[in-house]
């Protein structure tokens, strides 16, 4: 028999393979890395865009049976297809922001799409900041901390997107209706401009078709059968597209105006992040620095809830607020901002913090301790 001259040692010492600290490659991210997104994910998207182009050819018959031939007006169709037709083509303008732009990329990775560069330097940034990670047990999604999920530094108000399978800067929330995106940082602005655009544009079908209908049913002998059912379908479509989008249009401009994003209205338990360490007492039990959620009572839980509808932190004066959103410095810079859109300013890792903020989160911490001696 051959001899095989290959021995098997008695003892092997298999090491993992380290996780690459630098530019990530596409070709080096399998599916356990980042969520690859199918075909059935843009179905939404593909929704959304046939739901703002169905009106206009119902839009097109009422421009010529009601004010081309019943009023002999067309300068005043045209008007209304100006601004209906500029108000969706600004719409379609942000729509292609929110897609072809990365929400906020937290490290050098090819997010979305998006070329990297400065691999030397970035890589060599990345092996310093891995050398400063906190070691396992401790809190990893403080703010400046690090995302154990992306091996990655984890910046304020950044969160980790289970959907995507990365951390996105100042994230506001994952859309499945714009091709499962996330709106961060870069997209913000973008995406509240769509949804005033959509809003306006519903609410000024709307109008415009119920006064063809009012006419319609007090002039029934002039004008036909068939423009009147456009009508009142249109008017019926802009009322409840213009009631679903413009309260969710309203409560961004609520959260835009209180410098909020939709994680930090929605979840009252982030504030455990930012408070400050707790003061020693020997007569409480010992919670964790910063508490954790678990670790807290029924009381200290609705301490919390409480202090998170009066704690903004990081609101700065609700003209800043929009400043810092849409990005203009100068003083009518928001007139052209909120025509076309905008990006947010600063490079979405630190953001001013509103003055009062730490007192607040002072006295929560104070009051928690106290809460936990009674317990």
């Amino acid at each position: 028999m051959p001899r095989n001259d290959t021995q098997t040692p008695l003892l092997e010492l298999r090491l993992p393979t380290p996780p690459r600290l630098g530019v990530v490659d596409d070709d080096d991210i399998t599916d356990g890395d980042r969520v690859r997104k199918r075909w059935y994910h843009y179905i939404p998207l593909l929704m959304a865009i046939v739901m703002i182009l169905a009106p206009h050819p119902s839009l097109i018959v009422i421009f010529v049976h009601y004010y081309y031939r019943v009023h002999d007006a067309p300068l005043r169709g045209v008007v209304h297809m100006c601004i209906i037709y500029l108000l969706t083509f600004l719409a379609f303008s942000s729509l292609i922001v929110v897609l072809a732009r990365d929400p906020g990329p937290v490290t050098g990775d090819k997010g979305y799409g998006e070329e990297a560069g400065g691999s030397a330097e970035r890589e060599e940034e990345s092996f310093l900041e891995a050398l400063l990670a906190p070691p396992e047990g401790e809190e990893a999604h403080g703010p400046g901390k690090w995302c154990k999920k992306c091996d990655a530094p984890k910046p304020e108000r950044a969160h980790h997107c289970g959907s995507c399978g990365r951390c996105v800067l100042k994230m506001d929330h994952h859309c499945m209706w714009l091709g499962h995106r996330c709106i961060g940082h870069r997209t913000h602005a973008s995406f509240v401009h769509f949804l005033i655009c959509i809003s306006v544009l519903a609410a000024y079908v709307a109008i415009m078709c119920a006064s063809v209908v009012y006419w319609a049913f007090t002039h029934p002998m002039a004008i036909d059968e068939t423009t009147p059912v456009h009508a009142i379908l249109l008017a019926f479509y802009g009322l409840v597209i213009g009631m679903v989008i413009g309260s969710f249009t309203g409560y961004h401009i609520y959260l835009i105006t209180t410098n909020q994003t939709t994680l930090e209205s929605l979840s009252p338990f982030w504030l455990l992040r930012h408070i400050p360490p707790l003061p020693d007492n020997a007569d409480s039990r010992k919670l964790s620095n910063p508490p954790l959620e678990h670790e807290l009572s029924f009381e200290q839980r609705m301490l919390v809830r409480d202090a998170h509808r009066h704690i903004r932190l990081y609101d700065v004066g609700w003209r800043n607020n929009w400043a810092q959103v849409f990005g203009w410095s100068k003083p009518w810079g928001w007139v052209h901002r909120l025509v076309i859109g905008g990006s947010c300013m600063g490079d979405g890792r630190s953001f001013p913090r509103n003055p009062r903020s730490d007192e607040m989160l002072s006295r929560l911490a104070a009051e928690l301790v106290s809460a936990d001696k009674d317990r």
